[in-house]
């Protein structure tokens, strides 16, 4: 990607709106510095339920984010997916390049990248989606051709986007951000076990609104008791009529992430935490240096497993 970066114009960057703070990745941070970026909070429709209190909240992380631009955005809602068209069309009209602008979109794995490019081209340009997608990290396995998201205008030679696949090891500085990734899915689901997941999930629903769950139990703080009235109402039973907990737990896990239990953010957003997550990133040298020697291990492991799956 680094090698890439001298042909982009504009870096488009993905994060998860359910963990604002959490899918900020510092290796972006390093690798991106001085250039001209926009943010994008994707998944606006499974973090959000449009109040005052969002949009506050929304605000508050404009403000964390000066001088880059931020938007919000819900890939299934046009009016949304057009705001961020309408951004790289006016770069590209002030670029003014006679071929056209290039774009690339860069985040954390499964923070929805392939999904705002297919509905960037699908608004943009009328046609069928040109990346894969899929619920587990690391559907995008390189970095793919250009994509015209934007057709030639008066005004542009046409805007181009590429996609890049989120290989970047997540910054976890501790076991709560590794739960927060992993409940939305930029972990893979064998990472951490199911029950553990669904515990942690619990814990947020109960924050937020025990009865989003009421219809299975009643509100507990006792993760195996939840589960098991889940395997029974929905019919998730093992030989003898034993309810599946591990069975139940990733239902329960994947009704979330689909926003059918309950639509909040996992981060707290506040200008004290916006405040101390800025402080933290002044001083990451450490971690960053150990960030990339992970990355790099992870890379000459993958290299190895290729290997031996060709032989």
């Amino acid at each position: 990607m680094t090698t890439m970066l001298s042909h982009i114009d504009l870096i488009i960057e993905c994060r998860d709106y359910r963990v604002p703070l959490t899918s900020r990745n510092p290796l972006f941070e390093e690798n991106l510095r001085g250039r001209e970026r926009l943010i994008v909070f994707t998944k606006q429709d499974l973090g959000s339920k449009r109040t005052r209190l969002d949009a506050k909240r929304e605000d508050l992380i404009k403000q964390w984010q000066r001088p880059s631009c931020v938007l919000f955005t819900d890939h299934k809602d046009q009016n949304s997916v057009r705001k961020v068209l309408d951004y790289a069309a006016d770069h590209a009209t002030a670029k003014d390049s006679p071929i056209g602008a290039r774009m690339m979109v860069v985040g954390m794995p499964n923070v929805g990248k392939s999904s705002l490019l297919n509905s960037l081209r699908q608004v943009g340009m009328h046609k069928k989606k040109a990346a894969h997608t899929g619920a587990q990290p690391g559907v995008t396995r390189k970095i793919g051709t250009t994509v015209k998201i934007i057709g030639k205008t008066a005004n542009v030679e046409g805007v181009y986007l590429v996609d890049t696949p989120g290989v970047f090891v997540p910054y976890v500085p501790n076991a709560e951000s590794m739960l927060k990734l992993a409940l939305c899915g930029s972990v893979k689901d064998t990472v951490i076990s199911p029950t553990t997941l669904a515990d942690f999930l619990l814990y947020h629903l109960n924050l937020y609104d025990p009865t989003v769950y009421a219809q299975y139990a009643s509100p507990t703080n006792d993760i195996v008791e939840l589960l098991e009235a889940l395997g029974r109402k929905t019919g998730r039973l093992q030989k003898g009529g034993i309810p599946d907990v591990e069975a139940s737990a990733l239902w329960m896990i994947q009704r979330w992430r689909n926003g059918h239990l309950g639509k909040f953010l996992l981060d707290e957003v506040t200008l004290e935490k916006l405040e101390a997550d800025r402080r933290d990133s002044e001083s990451l040298g450490g971690s960053l240096s150990q960030a990339r020697r992970i990355d790099k291990q992870l890379r000459i492991q993958r290299s190895k497993q290729r290997h031996l799956t060709s032989e």
